[in-house]
């Protein structure tokens, strides 16, 4: 039998490509909302960031969120996804 394919996504804070389930996607909605999707199925354009905060706080510094979801990012919008960044719970271990 084949193995399954691993899909893998490039983080816009640090640019290493890991596979899909460890980054967290964030989404700029139709309605022109900026917001977590840790599910990963939210409509809309999205990006990927690793879990950790670093990785998020340079992807906003280097303007490479902004430039991925095509919106201005507010200091609220910032604050924000730093907080649900925050209290999202830990990744759950794979079970093959």
């Amino acid at each position: 039998m084949k193995p399954k394919k691993i899909p893998l996504r490039m983080c816009v804070g640090c640019r290493e490509s890991k596979p899909k389930r460890e980054l967290i996607r964030v989404v700029r909605a139709p309605d022109g909302t900026v917001s977590m999707d840790p599910v990963g199925k939210k409509p809309g354009r999205g990006a990927y960031v690793c879990r950790q905060e670093s990785c998020l706080m340079r992807a906003i510094r280097q303007k490479q969120l902004e430039r991925q979801l095509e919106v201005h990012l507010t200091e609220e919008v910032t604050e924000a996804l730093k907080n649900e960044l925050a209290s999202l719970p830990a990744p759950e271990p794979e079970a093959n």
